[in-house]
């Protein structure tokens, strides 16, 4: 699943692509990609139109656009003359395992999972959610400035409204393991599998450390890791393994010849030659290596 890097590539993107552009048509090609929006699909498109796209921003693995407002349509179609304020909406998306946001020529061959089509009324490139696996999604919420949907999310660590002392306070009253802290996103958002991995080796930490047993200054060099990891990845375009995850150009990252320990099971550490070690984790696979971050005798998983 992209992680905070690919997202805020992604969102780079959209501010280049989209924002101040005025949505002039909406094609929802299959509703799953837009289950989220509780109204239906022919709600989220007469919704859209006419709408101008102010802002493109993140928190965490979601994206959102700061939407004009609009006026409401009665059953006729004609505006009623009871308008409603609409701002502060904003049309938000999260990319699932596969999807894709992409900005493109208007004539150019529609993908294979094509799912929503946004036509701009300059006539210019159109944006489009592609999403194989459908595990993606959009939706109309209330909030232009924080999505009142994701307002549980905590900042990720590279925001203006991270709190290092928070999180570092946060982290050491928990009772569970590092990776799991990294990993819950109401603690520190955008961090996912493989970034969690990366930042736990660079700082030398076991991902089965129990959280209340870390000092503070560990904490804060896991901190320091993880926001280093993310720098490097984000100037790298981000980390794919495959075409799912590309940018609004369709590019792919190139952070995966940096990773250190992440899908590298069985092979040598770059920093002591010891063979890092694969193993199972909340349905997925954690690497680590057994030298440079040894196991706690009171693991907790």
């Amino acid at each position: 699943m992209p992680e905070l890097p690919e997202v805020e590539v992604v969102r780079r993107g959209l501010e280049r692509g989209v924002v101040g552009r005025t949505i002039a048509q909406v094609e929802v090609r299959h509703p799953r990609a837009v289950r989220r929006h509780a109204a239906g699909a022919d709600h989220f498109e007469a919704t859209l139109v006419g709408r101008t796209m102010l802002s493109a921003s993140r928190r965490g693995k979601y994206l959102w656009l700061g939407l004009s407002p609009a006026a409401a349509a009665g059953r006729s179609g004609v505006t009623s003359m009871n308008e409603v304020d609409n701002a502060g909406e904003a049309l938000l998306g999260h990319l699932g395992m596969s999807g894709q946001l992409l900005v493109v020529p208007a004539d150019s061959p529609d993908q294979v999972h094509l799912r929503v089509r946004l036509r701009f009324t300059d006539g210019g490139r159109e944006l489009r959610f592609v999403d194989q696996r459908t595990f993606g999604g959009l939706c109309v919420v209330p909030g232009s400035e924080l999505p009142v949907t994701i307002s549980h999310i905590a900042p990720d660590p590279l925001s203006a409204e991270f709190d290092p002392d928070r999180f570092v306070a946060a982290l050491r009253r928990r009772r569970t393991g590092l990776k799991r802290a990294l990993l819950d996103q109401t603690l520190i958002s955008g961090v996912g599998n493989i970034y969690a991995d990366e930042a736990l080796w660079a700082a030398g930490l076991h991902y089965a450390r129990p959280t209340e047993s870390v000092t503070r200054a560990e904490a804060t060099r896991l901190l320091e890791a993880v926001r280093t990891v993310m720098t490097a990845a984000l100037a790298a375009g981000g980390t794919s393994f495959d075409r799912l995850y590309v940018s609004t150009e369709g590019v792919s990252g190139l952070f995966e010849r940096s990773l250190t320990v992440y899908g590298r099971g069985g092979q040598e550490c770059s920093r002591c030659g010891a063979l890092i070690q694969r193993d199972a984790f909340m349905n997925r696979s954690s690497f680590s290596c057994p030298v440079c971050q040894p196991r706690p005798r009171r693991a907790r998983w």
